[in-house]
């Protein structure tokens, strides 16, 4: 199980994906990743690629994460505004929570954007450090809970969470995000043909979640992401954040 999962996982990192990639990946044998592969497919989670190059995840893969979609508070409140902005702007949005030492995306409007570049992620955890969603909370979460974060960071194997002088990184992702305003993810890790622009939803002074916008580099300028999209993205953070105000406990 623990090993499909890991298939899973990588598949949904990008559109199509080879089982080189995924030996490479997962470290698993080809052999045991073809029989995985042949597995997922006749789960129907799983099909060949284009002019069946690779695979990739199916649609059915979101029903994985029926029981995560309504969790957290801040997905409920967040969820009709992660559709409005893809109504608007086209690209896909997604809300995510910290989930330990990461971040985990608990809404995703990738299965009705048509320039999504991803098919499913809810339910996905990802870097504080690398990814775009990540970065936006670390930089904005108090100082405590940041110190706590690091440590979690520093006892991970994964090098994506501890790079070599983590400390350091962590402080340049923090001032170049409150210097920006919004956070992209690292450039260095893939999917390299996308990318994320998210910023957080901030309730009391701490980190409510975090939300973002995927898109594929080559077609979003840098006023396009600056002048439209990022103003998008505060204003359905404050949004959010009226609306958790609303339906939280008194």
């Amino acid at each position: 199980m623990l090993r499909a999962l890991a298939i899973l996982r990588e598949l949904n990192r990008q559109q199509n994906t080879t089982v080189d990639q995924l030996h490479r990946a997962t470290l698993l044998p080809k052999p045991t990743v073809m029989r995985l592969l042949a597995t997922l497919a006749s789960a129907g989670l799983v099909m060949k690629g284009e002019r069946g190059i690779g695979y990739r995840v199916t649609s059915d893969v979101q029903r994985l994460s029926a029981g995560i979609q309504d969790g957290p508070l801040v997905a409920e409140a967040g969820r009709p505004w992660a559709v409005e902005l893809t109504r608007r702007l086209r690209w896909p949005a997604a809300i995510a929570v910290r989930d330990g030492g990461r971040i985990a995306i608990s809404v995703s409007t990738a299965a009705s954007s048509t320039l999504s570049p991803f098919h499913a992620t809810i339910g996905m955890r990802h870097s504080l450090l690398t990814r775009a969603l990540g970065r936006a909370y670390l930089a904005h979460c108090p100082d405590a809970e940041r110190r706590d974060l690091l440590g979690l960071l520093a006892a991970s194997t994964d090098p994506e969470d501890n790079p070599p002088n983590l400390a350091r990184v962590a402080r340049m992702i923090v001032v170049t995000v409150r210097r920006q305003g919004y956070a992209l993810r690292d450039p260095k890790v893939e999917p390299r043909n996308s990318n994320t622009v998210a910023v957080p939803i901030l309730l009391d002074g701490a980190v409510a979640g975090t939300i973002g916008l995927s898109f594929f580099r080559s077609a979003v300028s840098q006023p396009l992401l600056v002048g439209e999209m990022v103003p998008a993205l505060h204003q359905a953070s404050r949004e959010i954040t009226a609306a958790l105000e609303r339906l939280r406990p008194s």
